[in-house]
């Protein structure tokens, strides 16, 4: 106990500084079942960024409907060319199988930049939160799973007992394994970059956060935000394209 206490103290001090903030809120509490459930930061901010996404897409929707073809607008070129890039990276590594699960792929790289450069807004980025994260790696696993059932029936099941029977527990642990290794990977690095970003705010002094800060939300939100997303993508595309291609 005294052990965690002094080495978590520097975290403890910085979290009670009235100064430091970590955008960990809650803004309303209710009873559901005989526990406390809380509407926070995390639900707020995903529900913005689903409403942007939605706004988004509606406007592009009318904008490819009513657009002449011959001579596009400058609006409905960028969603063109949006849609082609991202369409075109799914392509390239899932092949054949991509048109399956292009309109999965696609909205989760979409979904995961936009918390992930939330904080670009002031927001408090949702993949800083586990559960959102735990979320999405649990979602692309059952889809991965789907893919083995799919392409080798019960060998996806009996393939955890080879080469050798025995070796069941380690095979099953490697499974189970996707979904946490790719939750904790982007949680890690975006709650990193917010717990970064707090501290830098709440303890130096007003005359250090002239410019400086604008770097910073430029790496830990814009640059490692696109990468985590995607390597979160790229990596469900790999395990999804592995299972599909396991007989052939």
């Amino acid at each position: 106990m005294g052990f965690g206490t002094a080495a978590l103290s520097p975290v403890f001090l910085a979290s009670q500084d009235a100064s430091t903030d970590f955008m960990i809120q809650s803004y309303v509490d209710y009873s559901f079942f005989g526990h406390t459930v809380s509407i926070c930061t995390t639900h707020v901010t995903t529900i913005i960024v689903m409403a942007v996404i939605l706004i988004f897409a509606l406007i592009a929707r009318r904008s490819v409907l009513k657009g002449d073809p011959d001579a596009p607008s400058g609006f409905q070129n960028v969603v063109e060319l949006l849609i082609e890039f991202l369409d075109g990276v799914v392509t390239n590594n899932m092949g054949t199988h991509s048109r399956k699960y292009a309109n999965y792929i696609l909205t989760l790289m979409i979904f995961i930049f936009l918390s992930n450069i939330s904080g670009l807004f002031g927001l408090r980025p949702p993949t800083a939160d586990y559960a959102v994260t735990i979320g999405l790696a649990v979602i692309t696993f059952i889809l991965i799973q789907y893919a083995a059932i799919k392409t080798s029936k019960l060998g996806a099941f009996t393939d955890l007992f080879k080469p050798l029977p025995f070796l069941f527990p380690i095979n099953l642990i490697g499974e189970l394994a996707t979904p946490l290794s790719l939750s904790l990977r982007l949680f890690g690095n975006m709650l990193a970059g917010t717990i970064m970003l707090g501290l830098y705010y709440g303890l130096l002094p007003w005359f250090a956060k002239l410019g400086i800060p604008v770097a910073l939300h430029g790496y830990f939100d814009l640059f490692s935000g696109a990468i985590q997303t995607y390597v979160f993508s790229m990596l469900t595309m790999v395990f999804i394209t592995q299972k599909l291609d396991a007989d052939a």
